[in-house]
């Protein structure tokens, strides 16, 4: 990345909040505190940070509500959120936190290797994303036959030129507006067909 992504971190006790700020600035990043969920929640909103580090348990809005607000408001671009938790990890507490749309984990006590790891993981999910849009906004596609000109100046199928890429694959199904347009005449124009044959058959 150019430049460090911003921070903003959010945790109600001043204690771990002044500890985060210290090890994260150390790191290099740029920092912003809260001590309160929807505080962040209005920063959030006017600065979309790249990532948000915040406490689970707070009063007001959570860590988790907090989360899904982030999630619900279709930010221009992607933020990493990391939950920060006191409490061991089950699973159920991991289906909601996941469910919500957090991407990461931080257990306290907090150590500044913790932080590193998590903040190296957060720029490396956040250049891929502006890879993929990148890649999304640039793609020269054919307006006929959609077809994708790849880097070698040649055309080849858009599963192949993504699969090259990212290694997804493609199932492939087809959608109701393309089923009221194609299958079903198609369909219809086959039993009309058989019908014909039938009745000249009859007929002979």
């Amino acid at each position: 990345m150019d430049s460090k992504p911003i921070v903003h971190i959010v945790e109600d006790d001043t204690t771990t909040r002044r500890l985060l700020e210290n090890l994260t600035s150390l790191l290099g990043y740029q920092v912003e505190s809260y001590d309160n969920g929807d505080d962040a929640w209005d920063a959030f909103s006017m600065k979309q940070p790249q990532v948000v580090i915040s406490d689970w348990k707070m009063p007001g809005k959570d860590g988790l509500e907090l989360c899904r607000r982030l999630r619900e408001s279709k930010a221009d671009t992607y933020t990493y959120f990391i939950l920060v938790t006191a409490q061991r990890r089950s699973r159920s507490n991991m289906e909601q936190a996941i469910e919500a749309g957090v991407d990461d984990f931080l257990k306290k006590p907090i150590g500044s290797e913790e932080i590193w790891n998590r903040l190296r993981v957060a720029e490396r999910i956040l250049s891929f994303n502006r890879q993929v849009k990148t890649l999304e906004s640039l793609i020269p596609i054919c307006a006929y036959c959609k077809k994708v000109r790849n880097d070698s100046d040649l055309w080849e199928q858009i599963e192949q030129y993504v699969n090259e890429r990212t290694g997804a694959d493609f199932t492939h199904s087809i959608c109701p507006p393309c089923i009221d347009k194609h299958v079903r005449p198609q369909m219809e124009a086959y039993k009309t067909s058989l019908k014909e044959k039938a009745e000249q058959s009859a007929g002979d």
